[in-house]
């Protein structure tokens, strides 16, 4: 697996192919963006989400992985 440093994917961008995948699941996490106070470590904030979300989120991520 290619890690976004390696492919010099910035954070932003990577929030953007996040945010697409996360929109076509259903899910939205308000608070997702890039970090902006460390822009030399590439941090991407996901954020704080509710408790059904989080759940959402693991289905679509067990389902991602059968």
């Amino acid at each position: 697996m290619v890690t976004a440093q390696e492919s010099g994917t910035t954070a932003v961008e990577a929030v953007e192919v996040l945010r697409e995948a996360l929109t076509a699941a259903g899910i939205v996490l308000p608070s997702l963006g890039a970090d902006g106070a460390s822009p030399s470590l590439n941090l991407i904030n996901l954020g704080r989400v509710r408790a059904d979300v989080a759940l959402r989120l693991a289905d679509a991520i067990k389902r991602g992985c059968a």
